[in-house]
């Protein structure tokens, strides 16, 4: 059996943007199933509002840009920094809804690469619809979220908090929390540890 990794992801965060790839890589080098799961950000909440920021605020604003960027670089990605502080929470219940339609995977593609250029609003319920349509998945998105998706995305947010998630992205291996992308080489080496097989190339 393989072994299960939970991944904890917001497409409004540049550094789960960034860590997509490191997390496609960790699926393909290992003998794992990578679950990934809303967290939507209440960055107002840590952040501060853009009305609320004093300078310290911005310089550290400017500097996680800045740094999510040079990774966005070595990657090849556009990394345009958002207009307004959102709550995506439309745009991360898209993530369920493509899981539950199998569009995830170019669904994640599209909501990360649109959102990071600005081309997708991720509180626009019928722009997310729109993406989902494109990767694949039915029709019907608004009313799952008002309805079962809504309450899903609300349910997983709260049991992510109660297992001591606060960002993303993080990924938890058999209970342990591994926040950042640049924390993927210490999962790497505790799967090892545990005796996880690498998938043969």
């Amino acid at each position: 059996m393989p072994a299960e990794i939970v991944l904890w992801s917001d497409y409004v965060s540049p550094y789960a943007f960034v860590a997509k790839a490191w997390a496609y890589a960790l699926e393909a080098d290992y003998e794992v199933v990578l679950h990934w799961r809303p967290y939507t950000l209440d960055i107002a909440s840590f952040q501060g509002s853009v009305e609320e920021r004093d300078p310290h605020h911005w310089r550290r604003v400017r500097y996680a840009y800045m740094d999510a960027r040079r990774f966005a670089n070595k990657q090849g990605l556009t990394l345009m920094g958002p207009k307004k502080i959102y709550f995506a929470r439309p745009a991360n219940a898209g993530m369920l809804y493509a899981q539950k339609h199998r569009a995830f995977p170019r669904y994640n593609d599209l909501a990360f690469d649109r959102f990071w250029r600005r081309a997708l609003d991720p509180e626009n319920v019928e722009a997310v619809e729109g993406l989902l349509v494109e990767a694949g998945a039915p029709a019907g998105f608004a009313a799952f979220l008002a309805g079962e998706g809504g309450a899903e995305h609300d349910r997983l947010r709260n049991e992510a908090e109660g297992s001591g998630v606060f960002g993303v992205p993080t990924f938890v291996f058999e209970g342990e929390l591994f926040w950042g992308g640049d924390r993927v080489g210490l999962l790497r080496e505790r799967l090892d540890e545990k005796g996880v097989k690498r998938r043969r190339t």
